[in-house]
């Protein structure tokens, strides 16, 4: 996860049980498990992560005509970056670096994180003269949309 898209996230106090009990390993097996190898420190901002070789592949890939739709989960911008074409992608959960006019639906992307997430107003409007209505970010926040799942289970 990037360094400040966690602190973007709506607080969620409660939201009820939701998925699978966690299950804690004992320290003997959790040793096993990481093999000796320290955990991360931290994760890498979206700004300053790359696009990796199996971005590149599926750039080469839409390029010769095997690759006709990407539908990508993640919110990094990555395959944006990487060369996949706007129209042959999809991106579920939204981009960080993008914000959308609500009003006429023109997709502006940034060379910077865009500073909100959850579908939230940001401090630009849209440049079309006919419209100037107030950009929003294209990120879902999960702690949002998981609160309202709870809440229609519960109601």
């Amino acid at each position: 996860m990037s360094l400040g898209y966690a602190e973007k996230l709506s607080y969620i106090e409660e939201v009820g049980k939701v998925g699978m009990s966690e299950i804690f390993d004992p320290p003997h097996v959790l040793q096993e498990k990481r093999e000796g190898k320290a955990l991360p420190e931290a994760s890498l901002p979206f700004h300053r992560a790359m696009p990796s070789m199996t971005h590149m592949a599926l750039v080469e890939l839409e390029k010769a005509g095997f690759l006709k739709f990407v539908i990508s989960q993640n919110i990094d911008g990555l395959h944006l970056r990487s060369g996949i074409p706007r129209e042959k992608l999809a991106e579920l959960y939204g981009n960080s670096f993008m914000e959308i006019c609500p009003s006429c639906g023109v997709e502006y992307l940034r060379d910077f994180e865009v500073e909100t997430i959850g579908m939230k107003e940001t401090s630009r409007r849209c440049s079309n003269v006919k419209c100037g209505a107030k950009l929003k970010d294209t990120v879902l926040d999960w702690e949002v949309l998981i609160s309202f799942f709870a809440w229609l289970h519960y109601s």
